[in-house]
C-alpha cells in the first residue's frame, strides 16, 4: 500500500507526475483541495525529465526538448509558465538540411523565411500567413476535443482546408521547388504517421504556425524545469508528491472524492479490473497505440558541423532529405520495416544553454521513428544520417546513449511499445481519444478521470489533458465551474 494510504482527509488523488498529472494536481490544489500525487519513478517529470544519460556533467532531456506549446497552451498561459522559468527563443525555430549543402530555414519572421525560399516563397507565405496571424486561435482549436463545435469557425475552416491540401495528393500543387515542401514534411513527420495524411499535415501546420508566431522555446536547464515549476506550485498550495510508488490497482489508492489517472487506457483497464462497465472497458481495449521512437543522445566535443552553418542556429533540425524521401521512410515504418534513410529529429540545446555540458562541450538530442515494439538499436543509422548533412560529425562524438522503442516502454509506461504519442494520432482516434465525447476525460465510474496524453487533445507537452480533467472533476465532484486562478501572482 502507498505510504500515504492511511490518510482520510484527501480530496483528490493523482497518479503520474508527468506534465499532465502535475497540471491536474496544480489545478485541484489551486481550487483549495487537498491533493496527493503518486509517481512510479523515483523522480518526477515523465516526458519532461532531464537526466545525465551519457557522461557526468552532460544533461539530456529524456523525451521532450523543444517546446512549441510552452507559449501557446492555454494551461501554460494561465499558469504563467513563461514568468516562472527562463526560456531561450532562437531566431530560427527549425531547419531542414538538404543534399548539396542546402537547407530550408524557418525563421520566426515568416517574411524572412519566405524570401529565402525563392520562387516558392510567395506560395509558402500564402499557405502559412492566415494561420500564423491566428496562431493562438489555432492552438485553441487543436487543443480542444475535435467533437466540440469550434469557438472560431473561420480559423477552424482555414486550418482544415490547408490540412486537407497538405495531407493529400494535392500537397505539391502550390510548389515548384523542393525546399519548402521538405520543410513542411519534416514538421509533419513529428506525428509518426504515413505521409501524406491529414492528421500529420494538421500537426505540421500547427507547429509551423507556432514557429512563425511566438517561436519554439527551449527551457534553460532542460525540460525538467517545467516539471519542477509545476511541482513547486503544487507543494506551495499544500499538495504532496510521493515518488517511487507504482500503482497497479485502484484499491491501492487512499480514498478521495476524485481520482485522476495520467495513464494509458489499457493501463486503466488493468488498474480498475471489473470495476469498469463492460461497454467502456471494451472501448478502452480497442484504443490503438501507434508506431514508435528510438532515442539517441550524444555527448559532443564540439557543435554539430552542419554543411550549412545556419542549421546550427535552429532550435530543432529535421534530418532526412527531400519530401519524397521522408514520405517513403515514414511509409516503411508504418509497414513495420526499418527505413534505410530514417527521419531524425535533432536539437543541440547547449548552443543557448551551455550549462548543460562541461565547458566547450555539447549535448545533442535526437530521436528517429521505428515500428512499434522495436528492439533495434538505431544509433548507427542516426549517426550516418546526420553525417550525411554534417560531414565530420562522427569525430565530435564523446559518448552515446541509445534507447530502443522497448527501452522507452520500460522507462515510461505511458509510451507503450515505444509510442511516445500514447496512442495513434490518426484522424479517427484524435476524435475518439479515448472515446467519442466532448468530455473524454470522464469515465463511467463516479469520481474517476483519465488525464493522460491518450485523451484529448492528444500528444505534446501542454498540460491540457490534465487541466481539462481537473476542471471536469471540479464541476462534477466539487460543484464549481469557476476555473482556479493559476497565475504566479495569485
Amino acid at each position: 500500500m502507498p505510504q500515504a494510504s492511511a490518510r482520510s482527509d484527501l480530496d483528490a488523488v493523482v497518479v503520474g507526475a508527468g506534465p499532465n498529472g502535475l497540471a491536474a494536481a496544480v489545478t485541484l490544489a489551486r481550487a483549495g483541495l487537498r491533493v496527493i500525487v503518486f509517481e512510479a519513478s523515483d523522480e518526477i517529470g515523465g516526458g519532461t525529465a532531464t537526466r545525465e544519460l551519457t557522461l557526468p556533467g552532460f544533461r539530456h532531456d529524456v523525451c521532450s526538448a523543444v517546446h512549441p506549446l510552452a507559449f501557446e497552451s492555454r494551461f501554460f498561459r494561465e499558469f504563467g509558465l513563461r514568468e516562472r522559468i527562463p526560456f531561450v527563443l532562437p531566431e530560427v525555430s527549425y531547419a531542414h538540411p538538404l543534399d548539396g549543402g542546402r537547407a530550408g530555414i524557418a525563421y520566426r519572421d515568416l517574411a524572412r523565411t519566405a524570401e529565402a525560399l525563392g520562387r516558392d516563397g510567395r506560395s509558402y507565405e500564402a499557405l502559412m500567413r492566415p494561420l500564423v496571424q491566428r496562431a493562438g486561435r489555432v492552438a485553441a482549436f487543436t487543443g480542444s476535443p475535435l467533437v466540440r463545435i469550434p469557438d472560431d469557425p473561420v480559423t477552424a475552416a482555414l486550418f482544415a482546408l490547408r490540412s486537407a491540401e497538405q495531407g493529400s495528393f494535392l500537397w505539391n500543387t502550390r510548389f515548384t521547388e523542393d525546399v519548402a515542401p521538405a520543410m513542411l514534411t519534416g514538421v509533419s513527420a513529428h506525428a509518426i504517421l504515413p505521409l501524406p495524411s491529414i492528421p500529420a499535415a494538421g500537426a505540421g501546420l500547427a507547429l509551423t504556425a507556432y514557429a512563425h508566431g511566438r517561436g519554439w522555446p527551449i527551457p534553460l536547464g532542460g525540460s525538467q524545469s517545467i516539471a519542477d515549476a509545476l511541482a513547486d506550485d503544487l507543494r506551495a498550495h499544500g499538495g504532496e508528491i510521493v515518488t517511487g510508488t507504482r500503482i497497479r490497482d485502484l484499491d491501492e489508492l487512499p480514498r478521495a472524492r476524485a481520482t485522476l489517472l495520467d495513464v494509458t487506457p489499457h493501463a486503466l483497464v488493468r488498474m480498475a479490473g471489473k470495476g469498469l462497465p463492460d461497454r467502456y472497458r471494451r472501448a478502452l481495449t480497442r484504443f490503438r497505440y501507434g508506431n514508435a521512437a528510438a532515442k539517441v543522445d550524444f555527448a559532443l566535443s564540439a557543435p554539430v558541423p552542419w554543411s550549412d552553418p545556419r542549421v546550427g542556429e535552429a532550435a530543432a533540425v529535421h534530418v532526412g532529405g527531400s519530401r519524397a524521401e521522408l514520405a517513403a521512410g515514414e511509409r516503411e515504418v508504418a509497414r513495420g520495416r526499418m527505413p534505410d534513410s530514417p527521419y531524425v529529429l535533432a536539437s543541440q540545446p547547449t548552443t543557448w544553454d551551455p550549462g548543460r555540458a562541461p565547458e566547450g562541450a555539447h549535448t545533442l538530442w535526437t530521436y528517429t521513428h521505428v515500428p512499434a515494439g522495436s528492439d533495434v538499436d538505431r544509433a548507427d543509422a542516426v549517426i550516418a544520417q546526420i553525417e550525411r548533412f554534417a560531414p565530420g560529425f562522427r569525430d565530435t562524438i564523446l559518448a552515446v546513449s541509445s534507447r530502443t522503442a522497448m527501452d522507452l516502454d520500460q522507462h515510461n509506461p505511458n509510451y507503450p511499445l515505444g509510442d511516445i504519442a500514447a496512442g495513434a494520432p490518426d484522424l479517427w482516434q484524435l476524435a475518439r481519444r479515448p472515446i467519442l465525447s466532448p468530455r473524454p476525460w470522464r469515465t463511467p465510474v463516479a469520481g474517476l478521470y483519465l488525464s493522460s496524453a491518450s485523451t484529448a487533445p492528444g500528444p505534446g507537452v501542454h498540460g491540457l489533458a490534465g487541466w481539462y480533467a481537473a476542471l471536469t472533476a471540479l464541476e462534477e465532484r466539487f460543484g464549481t465551474r469557476i476555473r482556479p486562478d493559476l497565475s504566479p501572482h495569485a
